[in-house]
């Protein structure tokens, strides 16, 4: 037989309930400070959070008018000449000789019609354009670049060779113009507006034009009939090629006058530049999280001093230190895991919000609120760990007189 002045005692283990219990204890008894506490992290993967996802929105929001827009199309514009006082133009005939490339679908063009300007009425100041531009355009010009009217109807052959236009989004609100019908003073008399573009992200020049038909602008306006700009679409598959023959296409004789660009590029080159942006914003929230984990350590300290009583009843009734330090730790893990679920529904609902302001796609990427929720574990962890390890050295009849 063993005897009983052998034995050792042998102290309780806690199981998660009983952790979960004595965990919460210190934060059931003091609920504002808990809420203030747990503000400063929320802030922080709030921030993350929006960041991430109002960024992730946005490039969705990019692909998707790519994958609408295409990226199939070139633009041709004039180039600059070795002589400076030579002026470039485009040949009357290149919209036709583009037309004729192997793997082209659809050609479209436009001419500037510098002398002319648009105004909402005759009595308008000649001086107050509104930077409007005035454009002679062909028919293909709306499929060309995939546009959609936002109210009235495009050129076609009948309208085009008379008083009407079409505006770009741009050009009709600094007009005031709201539907079709209006009338509008373009040149010398009224002209009807047939319609209102919606914003062209490929062809933004557009967007702030006023557009009247080809031949209306050469009978009217005195247009010179060279196209300024060229718009031209290819197969996907032939994009490389026709770029390569556009120019000696266009202008035979001087191939080196003529400006081939890819207008998609910049649509793309924006969505890689958020991603800059977008590091910045999280650095500042990555910031505003740490400052809510000191929040946390300094909470978790003062908790330990105002509760010595408490810990010396645990300690005379037997709790080990590993078991105090476990429960500091358990406090400091659900107050900033408190935190972080506010902190995350916070981000979505901003980010929600932003986008349906902004009619985007809502997408949050599923590893921004794992990984954000992950942060404030980690940092509630190390948060409580000094506090915890404080207050599992406490002397328990030192503890009690201090109460």
């Amino acid at each position: 037989m063993t005897s009983r002045r052998g034995r050792r005692l042998v102290p309780a283990r806690l199981g998660l309930r009983d952790v979960a219990q004595v965990g919460s204890a210190g934060l059931r008894g003091r609920p504002v400070r808990v809420v203030l506490s747990a503000l400063g992290i929320a802030i922080g993967i709030a921030t993350m959070i929006a960041v991430v996802g109002i960024s992730a929105s946005s490039k969705a929001k990019l692909m998707r008018d790519l994958d609408r827009l295409g990226t199939n199309m070139l633009v041709v514009t004039p180039g600059q000449s070795f002589f400076a006082d030579k002026e470039v133009k485009l040949p009357k005939s290149s919209p036709r000789m583009v037309g004729r490339i192997d793997g082209v679908e659809q050609v479209a063009a436009t001419g500037g019609i510098g002398d002319v300007r648009v105004y909402r009425s005759e009595h308008i100041p000649k001086e107050r354009t509104g930077g409007i531009k005035v454009n002679a355009a062909t028919q293909s010009l709306k499929n060309t670049l995939r546009g959609s009217m936002a109210t009235g109807t495009w050129l076609n052959g009948a309208t085009g060779a008379y008083p009407s236009v079409v505006l770009g989004h741009s050009a009709a609100k600094r007009l005031g113009i709201t539907e079709a019908g209006q009338r509008i003073w373009l040149g010398d008399e009224y002209y009807t507006v047939l319609g209102v573009l919606q914003p062209l992200p490929l062809a933004p020049e557009i967007d702030s034009s006023a557009l009247v038909g080809w031949e209306a602008a050469r009978k009217r306006l005195g247009f010179d009939g060279h196209p300024t700009t060229l718009y031209e679409r290819s197969a996907d598959d032939e994009v490389a090629r026709v770029r390569e023959l556009l120019a000696r296409t266009v202008n035979p004789e001087a191939p080196h006058e003529v400006m081939v660009s890819d207008p998609s590029a910049a649509l793309q080159a924006k969505t890689a530049s958020e991603g800059a942006f977008s590091s910045l914003l999280l650095g500042l929230g990555g910031v505003a999280l740490l400052v809510g984990g000191v929040g946390i350590a300094n909470t978790m300290i003062i908790s330990v001093l105002e509760r010595k009583h408490e810990i010396g009843l645990r300690r005379s009734f037997g709790s080990t230190r590993g078991q105090i330090r476990i429960q500091f730790v358990t406090e400091s893990l659900m107050l900033s895991g408190l935190g972080g679920l506010a902190g995350v529904a916070l981000g979505a609902l901003a980010t929600s919000v932003y986008a349906g302001a902004t009619s985007m796609p809502w997408t949050i990427p599923p590893w921004a609120p794992a990984g954000g929720f992950g942060a404030t574990l980690v940092i509630g962890t190390i948060a409580g760990l000094y506090p915890a390890v404080r207050a599992s050295k406490m002397s328990p009849t030192l503890a009690l007189h201090a109460s």
